[in-house]
C-alpha cells in the first residue's frame, strides 16, 4: 500500500471511490472522523447518533453528500500531504529532506542569512555608508527603520493570506526576496564611482589651520538613501513569512511536545545570525572599499578617511538565500504524517464567549473581506493580548541595549569602541540563543501544557529582574577629563576644552581622538592637550611637546625614543567591574530570552488553530510599533540625557555626545529595565489569570485550504482499514 506518490498512513480513508491508492496519506482525499466516545463494542449507528452532538468540528454544508459508508458529521477534505519535488520529479535523495528535521535546517539556514544582513552587515555598514555618500545620521536612521516599516505593514496581511497557502512556497517567496533585497542593497557601490580620499587631517597644534567654516553642501551620493531604503523594504517583505508562516508551519508538523524544542532551534539561529555578520563584516571592513577596482590605498585603518568594503557581505548574503529558493520550492504543502501528527493533539485554544468563534465556510479567509472579522476576533482573545504586551515590553528593553550596550561598555570601562562592540556581542548573542534553546528544551522535555508554560515564562522574567540592578553595582566612575572634569595644570574652566595653553591651536571641537598623557588624564584630541610633535611609526602614537602638560624637559622626537608625553587612546581605567558586569549580564541575558520561545508557544496554543499564522502576525506588527522601533530611540534620548560635552560644529550645530556621566548613565538604564521588566511580568501574570483551558479531551480543529482533520480513534480508523481491504 505504498506507492512513489505517497507512504501509506492508515489513518487516513478515502472518501472517493475513483482514488486507486484507498489508505494513501498523500496526496489523497481522506476521510476523518471526530470521535470523543470510544466504544470499541458500539456499532457504526450508536457512533452516528453520538457524533453530531460531541464532535468539535462543523459539517460541510448538505451540497456535498457524503459517501456511502461515510456516518453523519464526517468531513470531506484533501490533505496535501506527498514527497518532495516538482510536479512529477520525485528524486529519492529528496525524501531524506521531507522530514520536520530537514525543514527546520532550510529555515535555519534562512534565519541565520536573514539575521546576517538585517542586524549584521547593514548595523555595521551604517558608519561607512555615512561617510561614503555623505548622509547625515537622520537619513541613516531612516535606512536602518525601513526594515521594520515594511514588517509592519505586510505581517498582517501576508500571515492572514499565507495561513491558507503553500507555506514552504512562501518561505521560498521569502529566500528570493531576502536575496533581491541585499542585491539592492550593495548596488551603490557600483554606481557610485571610484572612492576619491580627501586631504588628510592634522591633529596636532597649529596656529594657522585651514578651516571650511560653517558652509552646507549638498551631494548627490546621498540620493542613494532611496536605494538603500529599497533594499531595507524589500528585506522586511522577505522576513514576514518567515517568522510568521516559517513558524506556523514547524508547529503544524511536529507534536505538541517538541514544537517549542524546533521553534526555540530556529529562533536561536536568527539571533547567531548578527554575531556573524559582525564578524563577517568586521573582517570586511579591513578590506579597502574599492578592492574590486583593483584599488589600494596608501592609508591604514587608523586614519579617518579610510573606508571599508562594506559590500562584499551583502552580495554574498544574496547569493546565499537565493540558493535556498529551490529546497523551499519542493517541499509538500504538508510534510507527511502532519495530519496524524495533528489527530493526536488536544486543544489549549483559551475558552470564553468571543474567542468561540469559529467559521464553517471553508472560503473564509480567501477574500480581503474576511480580513477585518479575522482581526477583531483575535484582539477580543484578552490573553492572546496580554502575551503579545509582555513581549513588547521585553523587546523595546532587547533591543535598546543591543543597539546601545557597545556604548554603555565603552563608557563605563573605557575600553575602545571596537573592543567595546566585542564584548557586548559575546555577551549578548550566546546569551540570547542560549535562552531561546534552553526555554525550548525545558518546554519540551517537561511536555508543559499552555499555562504552565506561561507560568515559566513568569519565573525567567522574575529571575531576570533581579538581575537587571547589576548595572548599579557594576558602574564606574568618570576617568579625570581635561576640560570636564579636571583643569588644565589649574588653568580653564571646567565645561570649556579651551585654556590658555591651547588657545593659539585653532583645535576643531568636532574631531575628537582620545590622548592619554603622561600626566594619567585624558585629552580630547592632541590639539587640546597643545602637542606639537607626534611619531605615527609607533602603535600606538605617541606625542611630544604638548604644553598643556606638564613635563619636565623639552623632547626630541625620535623613532627610538622610549619617553613620550602622551599616547593616543583612552587612559587605562581603575574599574575593575568589567569581568563581574560581563557574567552577570551574561545570566540576565539568557533567562530573558528563556522566556521567548514559551511565550511564542504559549502565542500558539491559546489561539483557535487556523488563526495561529495571523496571531504571529498581529504580534510582530505590535512588537515593532511599541518595542523595536521606539526603543534604541527611547534609550537614545534617556542616555543622552546624561550627557556632559557635546560635538559642537563651526555652525555651532550640536552632534554626538562624546563624554557621558557614568554614574547616571547605569541609574537611567536600571530604571528603564526595571519598568519593562515589571510591565512583562504584569501581563504575563495577568494572562495567567485570564487563561481558561477548554475542557480535557477538546480536540484540536486543523483547518486550512481544502483541509479539515479532527481527531480519531484509532479502533474506528483500524476497522475501517479492514473494511477497505
Amino acid at each position: 500500500m505504498q506507492d512513489a506518490k505517497g507512504i501509506e498512513n492508515p489513518a487516513f480513508v478515502p472518501s472517493s471511490p475513483d482514488t486507486p491508492r484507498r489508505a494513501s496519506a498523500s496526496p489523497s482525499q481522506v476521510e476523518v472522523s471526530a470521535v470523543t466516545s470510544r466504544n470499541q463494542n458500539g456499532d457504526s449507528q450508536s457512533r452516528e447518533s453520538e457524533e453530531p452532538q460531541k464532535s468539535s468540528e462543523p459539517s460541510l454544508p448538505s451540497s456535498t453528500p457524503p459517501a456511502s459508508d461515510e456516518p453523519p458529521g464526517t468531513q470531506l477534505c484533501e490533505l496535501e500531504e506527498g514527497p518532495c519535488g516538482w510536479r512529477d520529479f520525485h528524486p529519492r535523495c529528496l525524501q531524506l529532506c521531507n522530514t520536520p528535521q530537514g525543514f527546520l535546517l532550510h529555515y535555519c539556514l534562512l534565519a541565520l542569512t536573514q539575521g546576517i544582513v538585517v542586524n549584521g552587515l547593514v548595523n555595521i555598514s551604517i558608519s561607512t555608508i555615512e561617510k561614503r555618500y555623505e548622509m547625515k545620521s537622520s537619513l541613516t536612521g531612516l535606512i536602518s527603520s525601513s526594515y521594520d516599516i515594511s514588517f509592519c505593514v505586510l505581517s498582517l496581511f501576508v500571515s492572514f493570506f499565507g495561513e491558507r497557502g503553500h507555506k514552504p512556497r512562501w518561505l521560498a517567496f521569502a529566500s528570493f526576496m531576502i536575496g533581491l533585497g541585499a542585491l539592492v542593497f550593495s548596488l551603490p557601490h557600483f554606481f557610485s564611482g571610484r572612492y576619491e580620499l580627501g586631504s588628510p587631517f592634522e591633529d596636532t597644534c597649529l596656529t594657522t589651520r585651514n578651516t571650511t567654516g560653517c558652509t552646507s553642501s549638498s551631494s548627490l551620493l546621498s540620493n542613494y538613501l532611496y536605494v538603500f531604503v529599497l533594499g531595507q523594504l524589500l528585506l522586511g517583505t522577505g522576513g514576514t513569512p518567515l517568522y510568521t508562516l516559517g513558524t506556523a508551519f514547524i508547529d503544524d508538523c511536529v507534536p505538541t511536545h517538541k514544537s517549542s524544542l524546533y521553534i526555540g532551534i530556529g529562533y536561536s539561529m536568527s539571533i547567531l545570525g548578527p554575531a556573524i555578520g559582525y564578524v563577517l563584516g568586521g573582517q570586511l571592513l579591513r578590506m579597502y572599499i574599492d578592492i574590486a577596482m583593483g584599488q589600494s590605498s596608501d592609508v591604514t585603518e587608523d586614519d579617518p578617511r579610510w573606508l571599508g568594503a562594506w559590500w562584499i557581505g551583502f552580495l554574498l548574503a544574496w547569493l546565499f538565500a537565493w540558493s535556498l529558493i529551490i529546497p523551499f520550492s519542493c517541499f509538500p504543502k504538508y510534510l507527511p504524517g502532519t495530519a496524524k501528527i495533528q489527530a493526536g493533539k488536544t486543544s489549549q485554544t483559551h475558552q470564553s464567549s468571543s474567542t468561540s468563534f469559529q467559521h464553517t465556510d471553508e472560503n473564509f479567509g480567501k477574500s480581503i473581506k474576511d480580513f477585518p472579522t479575522a482581526i477583531k476576533n483575535l484582539m477580543r482573545n484578552s490573553v492572546f493580548i496580554c502575551l503579545v504586551l509582555s513581549t513588547t515590553s521585553e523587546a523595546l528593553v532587547t533591543t535598546g541595549f543591543a543597539t546601545f550596550l557597545p556604548k554603555f561598555i565603552e563608557n563605563q570601562f573605557g575600553v575602545t569602541s571596537s573592543f567595546a562592540a566585542t564584548l557586548g556581542g559575546a555577551a549578548l548573542i550566546p546569551g540570547a540563543a542560549l535562552g531561546q534553546i534552553l526555554g525550548g528544551v525545558l518546554v519540551s522535555k517537561f511536555k508543559m501544557k499552555c499555562k504552565n508554560t506561561m507560568k515559566f515564562a513568569l519565573f525567567t522574567s522574575g529571575v531576570a529582574l533581579t538581575l537587571s540592578f547589576v548595572f548599579i553595582y557594576a558602574k564606574c566612575e568618570n576617568e579625570p577629563f581635561a576640560g570636564v572634569s579636571e583643569s588644565y595644570n589649574g588653568t580653564g574652566e571646567l565645561g570649556n576644552l579651551t585654556a590658555p595653553c591651547n588657545a593659539n591651536c585653532s583645535c576643531l571641537r568636532s574631531y575628537y581622538y582620545p590622548l592619554c598623557g603622561s600626566d594619567g588624564i585624558q585629552y580630547f584630541s592632541p590639539c587640546f592637550a597643545g602637542c606639537v610633535n607626534s611619531v605615527s611609526s609607533k602603535k600606538p602614537k605617541v606625542y611630544y611637546n604638548c604644553s598643556c602638560i606638564e613635563r619636565k624637559a623639552e623632547f626630541t622626537p625620535t623613532v627610538e625614543s622610549t619617553d613620550f608625553e602622551a599616547k593616543a587612546g583612552k587612559c587605562e581605567t581603575r574599574c575593575a567591574n568589567l569581568p563581574i558586569f560581563l557574567g552577570i549580564f551574561f545570566v540576565t541575558v539568557t533567562f530573558t530570552f528563556m522566556a521567548g520561545t514559551p511565550i511564542t508557544v504559549s502565542i500558539l496554543r491559546c489561539v483557535n488553530h487556523s488563526q495561529r499564522s495571523l496571531a504571529l502576525g498581529v504580534q510582530f506588527m505590535l512588537l515593532r510599533l511599541i518595542g523595536t522601533i521606539p526603543g534604541p530611540i527611547i534609550f537614545g534620548v534617556t542616555i543622552d540625557s546624561t550627557c556632559v560635552l557635546w560635538d559642537v560644529n563651526e555652525c555651532g550645530i550640536k552632534g554626538a555626545c562624546w563624554i557621558y556621566d557614568n554614574i547616571r548613565m547605569a541609574h537611567m538604564l536600571v530604571a528603564i529595565s526595571v519598568t519593562c521588566k515589571v510591565i512583562t511580568m504584569f501581563f504575563n501574570g495577568l494572562a495567567i489569570v485570564l487563561y481558561k483551558p477548554p475542557p480535557p479531551g477538546t480536540e484540536v480543529s486543523f483547518q486550512s485550504q481544502n483541509v479539515v482533520v479532527s481527531t480519531i480513534s484509532i479502533e474506528e480508523d483500524l476497522n475501517k482499514v479492514e473494511n477497505e481491504g
